[in-house]
């Protein structure tokens, strides 16, 4: 089970922001070959859930009030460290992610754009495909729904 943290982006340390930008590179531009604008703008808009293992950043996902990404409440940037795959932190920090917006931002339809790889994980945390795939950055993508 991870140790998570939840924070606005004005919460953020310097550590932490610095922790979870080299995650999201470590995964999006160099394990997954993708050259693309991870610093998009977006991160002072989002709130930041960041998941630990034995201190060390893991998993990380970023998610949005409706209208700031999407028209409804929104999740991504999901990211695992390699090594932690398989061990459930996608999981954990997915329902850290949903628990947030269903309880505090008090939102039930959340939409993702996801990696078409992953769409049984995510059919497995209630979300349903919409729609036709699309390439975003080179990656077969897909959005998914969770009401």
């Amino acid at each position: 089970m991870l140790s998570i943290r939840i924070k606005y982006f004005d919460e953020l340390s310097i550590n932490e922001l610095y922790e979870l930008l080299r995650l999201r590179s470590e995964v999006f531009v160099v394990e997954q070959d993708c050259v693309y604008q991870d610093i998009d703008s977006k991160d002072q808009k989002a709130v930041h859930v960041l998941g630990y293992d034995n201190n060390k950043l893991v998993a990380y996902t970023r998610l949005f009030k409706p209208g700031d990404y999407f028209n409804e409440s929104s999740i991504g940037r999901v990211v695992v460290r390699e090594k932690a795959r398989g061990s459930g932190a996608g999981y954990d920090i997915m329902n850290a992610s949903i628990t947030f917006i269903n309880d505090v931002l008090k939102k039930f339809e959340i939409r993702i754009s996801a990696q078409t790889y992953l769409k049984k994980f995510y059919n497995n945390l209630g979300f349903k495909e919409v729609g036709e795939g699309y390439l975003e950055d080179g990656i077969p993508h897909i959005n998914m729904i969770r009401n």
